[in-house]
């Protein structure tokens, strides 16, 4: 089980960094060639979006990926610092939370149709995407 940690300050340059790291794990993990790009995508979304939530909320932690090959899965899950839309909400009248809602929106609906294993959560610490793909000659649920 491999893990590889990439955390990055919450600027747009470093998302296509993440993308690529993404992409390079995956295909040596053992993803299909078909869905690398898919991949790619995904976490360029991913963490688009967990930037833009970071600079829209002041936060200055960096943006985290984790990208784990198991068995049968190649997983990536990123990770924002920023607090649930209804903390952000409750800070400035709802107008912030407004507009990270319709871009967060948009790019969630981006992953959903790329990803068919996503989990989104969120809470008062932060926001994460898990995703998953299966690994060559594994089965697929």
């Amino acid at each position: 089980m491999a893990i590889v940690e990439l955390r990055f300050s919450a600027l747009p340059e470093h998302v296509r960094t993440a993308r690529l790291v993404a992409s390079a794990v995956a295909r040596k993990a053992g993803v299909d060639e078909q869905l690398l790009d898919e991949v790619r995508l995904a976490v360029g979304e991913a963490c688009s979006r967990a930037v833009a939530l970071h600079q829209r909320g002041g936060v200055d932690t960096p943006v985290r990926v984790e990208l784990e090959e198991s068995e049968k899965r190649f997983s990536i899950e990123v990770g924002d610092a920023v607090p649930s839309q209804a903390a952000v909400a409750a800070g400035d009248g709802g107008a912030a939370a407004e507009e990270d809602e319709d871009t967060g929106e948009m790019g969630l609906a981006v992953i959903s149709g790329l990803v068919d294993d996503v989990e989104i959560v969120g809470g008062d610490g932060g926001g994460t995407i898990r995703m998953s793909w299966p690994l060559v000659g594994a089965p697929v649920r």
